[in-house]
């Protein structure tokens, strides 16, 4: 059986996974034809929510996105010190 802390710890580490994705996607230009675009578009769906509001709060410098950063360390320790600890 898994506990509440696992299952939570689980589910982050594999957002965390998919914030990698995102930022891996960002590295290959855009096209509509792009056989990339159904994955591109979940992942997309799967963070905005939750980098909007940092990036908000962070603006970009010198044309840098630092909220991505931001909001990785974050999740990843929210993820490895509260959630592997329930």
């Amino acid at each position: 059986m898994h506990t509440v802390g696992q299952v939570l710890y689980y589910l982050g580490q594999l957002y965390v996974i998919i914030l990698v994705v995102r930022a891996l996607l960002s590295w290959f230009p855009y096209s509509a034809d792009s056989p990339l675009n159904p994955v591109r578009r979940v992942v997309f769906t799967l963070t905005e929510p939750v980098l909007a509001p940092f990036r908000r709060l962070i603006p970009p410098l010198g044309g840098f996105d630092l909220s991505f950063l931001v909001a990785f360390l974050v999740i990843e320790i929210v993820v490895t010190r509260v959630f592997a600890r329930l």
